[in-house]
């Protein structure tokens, strides 16, 4: 089972090292498994690897186009929120006489922050373009103009929450493990020094998929807008609400497919669609302590673990996500 792990990871064209910033620490995932190295208050660096499969490599059904994009994004919000849960838990502990959140409290927690999420980038942008502009049955125009609300609370939010303290650390360790991954892409030798000499912004960052993902949302949300208008001869915000929330994950999986072929292309077109993403790169990752590089550095060796000094030291060509 190694030498075909090895076998694959050395001959495949493809980065397989993708990764996420947690509360003062970096998690890097790679075929198999994904490993969390957090430092605690102490300046200790704690380490949590977790083997993985994912569902695209179990089912044929959820390796088509789309739907592995779905997939892919369930896994990731499934994973990101573990370890951010971990990684507060080791990096902020509970004082004396603290008791930890149940079940309950966070999962109301997270109902909130989905609420929240739906509410500001999915109801407001559609009910001000209702409120504001006579174009409610213009399905093109509509999501167009409430598709350019979306990416804008988007970017008003990105940069608000960028102000806070705690934020800004996170968005270093983000920095930390684009500079990682880079370093690995690379083939040369993965150490601080080198991590530090490339950029922060990474094309296959999930910054730049969300800014593809809103693109996408304007194409596919005025293509439903049309169809449903020629069915029942009219549209309101209730009806769309009633048919894009549920569509959502259906536009995460095409942005998803839109990203690969951003990797896979280098032509014009792709390169200017590149470019917004990276532009707010500008804003959720920015430059990393040297013990924040460490720190993601250990996540990545964590998680090749045996396998690491066989698969580092090659180039791979960045063409999938990570």
């Amino acid at each position: 089972m190694k030498n075909r792990f090895i076998q694959f990871l050395t001959s495949a064209p493809t980065i397989l090292v993708g990764g996420q910033a947690v509360i003062e620490g970096v998690m890097m995932r790679v075929p198999g498994a994904y490993a969390t190295a957090v430092r605690d208050p102490k300046g200790d660096i704690q380490i949590r690897r977790e083997d993985f499969t994912a569902i695209t490599e179990k089912s044929s059904f959820w390796k088509k186009p789309i739907l592995r994009g779905m997939a892919s994004l369930y896994e990731a919000m499934k994973i990101g929120l573990g370890t951010l849960q971990w990684s507060a838990d080791i990096a902020i502990p509970l004082k004396e006489g603290e008791k930890e959140p149940g079940k309950i409290a966070n999962f109301l927690t997270t109902l909130f922050s989905i609420g929240l999420a739906v509410l500001l980038f999915m109801i407001a942008p559609m009910w001000i373009t209702t409120k504001l502009l006579n174009v409610e049955k213009e399905a093109l125009a509509f999501n167009l103009i409430s598709g350019s609300f979306r990416i804008l609370f988007f970017v008003v939010y990105l940069g608000l929450i960028s102000l806070l303290s705690d934020v800004r650390r996170l968005f270093q360790y983000h920095g930390a493990e684009h500079r990682v991954v880079y370093n690995f892409e690379s083939g040369r030798e993965i150490s601080v020094k080198n991590a530090q000499s490339f950029p922060t912004q990474h094309p296959r960052c999930g910054t730049s998929f969300l800014f593809i993902v809103l693109l996408s949302a304007i194409i596919v949300f005025a293509a439903i807008d049309m169809i449903v208008i020629s069915i029942l001869g009219t549209i309101s915000l209730p009806i769309r609400l009633l048919f894009h929330l549920p569509l959502i994950p259906f536009v995460s999986g095409v942005g998803y497919e839109v990203i690969k072929l951003t990797a896979k292309n280098d032509n014009l077109f792709f390169r200017v669609l590149k470019k917004p993403g990276l532009w707010l790169q500008n804003i959720t990752t920015r430059h990393p302590e040297d013990e924040m590089v460490e720190v993601a550095i250990q996540a990545l060796k964590e998680a090749f673990g045996d396998q690491f000094d066989e698969v580092s030291g090659k180039e791979y060509v960045a063409e999938a996500i990570g």
